[in-house]
């Protein structure tokens, strides 16, 4: 039988949990139609490059499957039916890595990063942590700045009726 890799997206409003219900679900699609699934990975609730039916996140799953093709045809139609899938990808391969994914492989280097620099976790050293922090605090200029002090003095400008300027009234006419 041939191999393939299968990846869906499903929409970010579904819990982690409703995602592996489905995962399981195409399953058993593949099971019944004598296929077998190799391995599945959740990689998450990533952020899409653009929108998909109004969705700006999504929650990725990866399944090496070993099935007849009419199994993932049922598959990919299930799919398409189903409003909770956003997108899909079906790649025949050669053969199924043994080891974890690209994108597994690039959140366990990440995470080994953050181990190496303390993470997000470490707000020890002198992070938000040191005081108390409220919603009235940000710096938005969105609250009041107190006075302003004295205008500043005009100078030699004498005001406005002694310069010889016509106020600004503009002739919805036009020019007489």
């Amino acid at each position: 039988m041939p191999l393939y890799e299968h990846v869906y997206l499903a929409r970010q409003d579904l819990s982690a949990q409703q995602v592996e219900e489905l995962t399981t679900q195409y399953k058993g699609v593949i099971e019944q139609l004598g296929g077998k699934v190799g391995k599945t990975e959740y990689w998450g609730v990533k952020t899409l490059t653009y929108r998909m039916r109004k969705n700006r996140k999504a929650h990725f799953t990866l399944m090496n499957v070993d099935a007849p093709p009419a199994a993932m045809g049922e598959v990919d139609r299930q799919q398409r039916i189903n409003e909770d899938v956003l997108r899909n990808l079906t790649i025949r391969v050669e053969e199924h890595e043994t080891e974890p994914s690209a994108m597994m492989r690039k959140a366990d280097r990440d995470r080994d990063r953050d181990d190496r620099r303390g993470g997000f976790g470490d707000r020890d050293r002198g992070g938000f942590g040191d005081r108390e922090r409220s919603f009235g605090d940000r710096d938005r200029g969105d609250r009041d700045r107190g006075d302003r002090g004295d205008r500043r003095p005009r100078g030699d400008r004498p005001p406005r009726e002694e310069r010889n300027e016509p106020a600004n009234t503009t002739d919805a006419g036009g020019e007489e």
